[in-house]
């Protein structure tokens, strides 16, 4: 996702000279031309994080809107104080942007995942949490974000395109709507590439499953949405972010609130470093079940009659 972002900055950036962009040393081969139009717009702040995060928010209180980029782990955990107290409680217009999400760096190891930023942002007073499944995803939400002027992070990952007929309803995006559908499974950021995967190679599977992506955090559930759960209800999440603070809580705490319970609900997320070894992205999917094959595994066991 990262060259559709550098794509969409530079045209946001061309329309509206109140849009400032700050570097942590980061963005080669990637953002070249997002400095040629920005110019004096375009600040490499260095590896220094928290200070970023400060100038951005000085740059804010004067009426500019100011992206901060880096790699996920980066943007989010060595910055989260600037980030609460200087512009949360503030509600300025600063916008973290954090690349690889979950397990992206793979082989780099825990240092470079982000596996709690969901947990650590969403509940941010004044902030949005914004995680795209699909590349093409990122430019309307990019303009979502500067429309709003309010505290905002986007986790960017790797995505395929939006299929045909998807919808969005509230802070959610309908992608497949099976047929004959029992279980639903909801999606959290390109994992749901996975998920369509495994519907592809499962056949008739797919005639019972919907499959819906969680795009915007504060989540907000419309009746339409709903009625898709209370129609389909064995529940599976899927997420590339720790069990605690991530989709499955968030969203089991929305139904309960709503009286919409379940038949059944399995959440599969970062499980962390089990063996105690790193590797690429598919290989730590692998061990947390998050791959196509375990996804199918376990959408045949909610099948699976009582």
């Amino acid at each position: 996702m990262r060259k559709e972002f550098s794509n969409a900055m530079e045209q946001l950036a061309i329309e509206d000279d109140s849009i400032v962009f700050i570097t942590g040393d980061l963005g080669y081969n990637a953002l070249e031309n997002l400095k040629a139009k920005l110019g004096k717009r375009f600040i490499n702040a260095g590896v220094a994080e928290q200070n970023m995060v400060g100038v951005a928010a000085g740059f804010a209180h004067k009426g500019y809107k100011v992206f901060c980029y880096s790699i996920a782990p980066f943007i989010v955990y060595r910055c989260l104080e600037q980030f609460r107290n200087d512009v949360c409680f503030n509600n300025l217009p600063v916008f973290l942007v954090g690349n690889g999400g979950g397990y992206g760096y793979g082989i780099m190891g825990s240092s470079h995942h982000t596996l709690e930023d969901i947990a650590c942002l969403s509940g941010l007073q004044n902030a949005n949490v914004w995680v795209p499944a699909f590349a093409d995803e990122v430019e309307p939400v990019l303009q979502q974000i500067t429309k709003d002027a309010r505290p905002a992070y986007l986790r960017l990952g790797a995505g395929k395109t939006t299929p045909d007929h998807a919808y969005q309803t509230g802070s959610f995006k309908v992608i497949h709507k099976g047929l004959n559908a029992e279980t639903t499974v909801f999606a959290l950021g390109p994992v749901a590439n996975n998920v369509l995967s495994a519907l592809s190679i499962a056949g008739e599977l797919a005639e019972k499953v919907n499959v819906i992506t969680a795009l915007r955090f504060p989540l907000k559930m419309e009746a339409d949405l709903l009625e898709i759960v209370k129609n389909a209800p064995n529940i599976l999440v899927a997420e590339e972010h720790i069990g605690t603070g991530g989709l499955a809580q968030q969203l089991s705490v929305q139904l309960m609130e709503k009286g919409v319970f379940p038949n059944s609900f399995k959440s599969l997320k970062a499980e962390g470093y089990p063996n105690g070894r790193y590797g690429s992205q598919s290989y730590h999917q692998k061990l947390s079940g998050l791959d196509p094959d375990s996804i199918i595994s376990h959408i045949n066991q909610l099948l699976i009659p009582a």
